[in-house]
């Protein structure tokens, strides 16, 4: 999923998600997301994440959902929170980005406690 910003006559392409089955977990998924740095605390990260989350358990009928983000990334910690996923735990030395590997976070929801916000 492409974001742009329609808030201006441009369309300019702001960020991306993404939502990705799980081929080892029935009606799993992880997700995805990054933005533009010129837009962050504009609400776009928490909009997305909602978005990415509605077509999963709404028009997939997924049981869980869940991303990871850097420890030190703590703007996606606060998204993540908003959008209702809990933090999860470490997953030591998980990710390796062209220098020494790294720990990321993990935030899950599960499909009752989507159903559970959605709705408040």
């Amino acid at each position: 999923m492409a974001i742009t910003n329609t808030g201006h006559d441009d369309g300019q392409l702001i960020g991306f998600g993404r939502l990705a089955l799980d081929p080892h977990q029935p009606r799993a998924a992880t997700f995805g997301f990054a933005l533009d740095p010129d837009v962050w605390g504009n609400g776009y990260g928490t909009e997305t994440v909602r978005l990415l989350l509605a077509c999963a358990f709404q028009d997939l009928d997924l049981h869980r959902v869940w991303g990871a983000r850097s420890p030190h990334n703590t703007a996606s910690a606060r998204t993540m929170q908003r959008a209702d996923l809990t933090e999860e735990g470490y997953i030591r030395e998980h990710v390796q980005r062209g220098g020494p590997w790294s720990d990321s976070i993990t935030h899950s929801i599960l499909d009752h406690e989507y159903t559970a916000t959605a709705t408040e």
